[in-house]
């Protein structure tokens, strides 16, 4: 009986996403840092004679309705999506890997009752979650960063309880609770650092779906608000002009969906090589 192989054009050509995903990831965080290294012009520049002009050598992307060149505005606004995302991110995992640890850990009733208010936050949708927050906080990057990380703390405090009850039961741990070091100790020396691999496994994807979050939320108009570019807001001021200028929507939408299938594909990679979410 043969076992059968994966053919070695296919084998190569799985081998080289990860790093065409992290190739596109190194783009995305030049746009946020040096965005003039990509895009040199000013992207709040107008130039009524060339509103609206295709894409060509001059200007990659096009121009929009008002002259200024699209392929500046989608690299400046990575640094809005992006820094909104990621400063989600880390709201989200601050608080819950908190939930998670004090729940994993301490057991009990303390363990019931946040697993049951994360039971609840996952019976809703995180976009219906994050839309009822920020329409409660108002519009700004500060706001939407915040009703984004919370939609997304239920997710990461399950994960993070899983595996700290898991990193819980190995001997280990019981050897340094034997030796009389104290619960914060453990958790933080010895408990964390055994279960942080799914934990960024699913950071980076959860990384993904808060940049669709902010940018749905901006096509809605509580993110940046124009003419400061942002990728949500960028598409939704190129709706209007789909069907003669369809580069106002299409291009600044492929460069998010390459953005956020990228990070997917480096999610699933780290959740296999850690064992967590693929």
């Amino acid at each position: 009986m043969t076992v059968p192989t994966v053919a070695p054009s296919r084998a190569r050509r799985r081998a080289a996403v990860p790093w065409v995903a992290l190739a596109v990831l190194v783009l995305a965080l030049t746009a946020v840092l040096l965005p003039g290294v990509l895009a040199p012009q000013d992207p709040l520049a107008e130039n009524i004679a060339q509103r609206l002009a295709p894409p060509s050598a001059g200007h990659p992307f096009g121009t929009d309705e008002l002259g200024r060149d699209l392929l500046s505005r989608v690299v400046h606004g990575a640094r809005a999506s992006l820094s909104t995302a990621l400063g989600a991110l880390a709201f989200a995992a601050g608080l819950g890997v908190l939930i998670g640890l004090s729940a994993g850990y301490l057991g009990g009733a303390v363990d019931r009752v946040l697993m049951a208010v994360i039971d609840v936050l996952l019976a809703l949708p995180s976009l219906l979650i994050s839309l009822l927050i920020v329409s409660g906080l108002g519009t700004g990057q500060l706001n939407l960063a915040v009703a984004v990380g919370i939609a997304s703390v239920p997710a990461l405090a399950r994960v993070t309880r899983a595996e700290v009850l898991r990193v819980s039961s190995q001997t280990f741990v019981e050897a340094a609770a034997g030796y009389g070091l104290s619960r914060r100790r453990i958790l933080l020396r010895h408990v964390l650092p055994h279960a942080r691999g799914p934990i960024v496994a699913l950071g980076a994807l959860e990384l993904a779906t808060m940049i669709l979050s902010v940018s749905a939320l901006s096509f809605l108009g509580y993110g940046a608000q124009p003419p400061d570019p942002e990728w949500g807001n960028l598409i939704a001021a190129g709706r209007t002009y789909f069907v003669t200028s369809w580069w106002l929507t299409a291009l600044p939408g492929a460069v998010l969906a390459a953005v956020v299938l990228a990070l997917h594909r480096l999610g699933r990679s780290l959740g296999a090589r850690e064992g967590g979410p693929a």
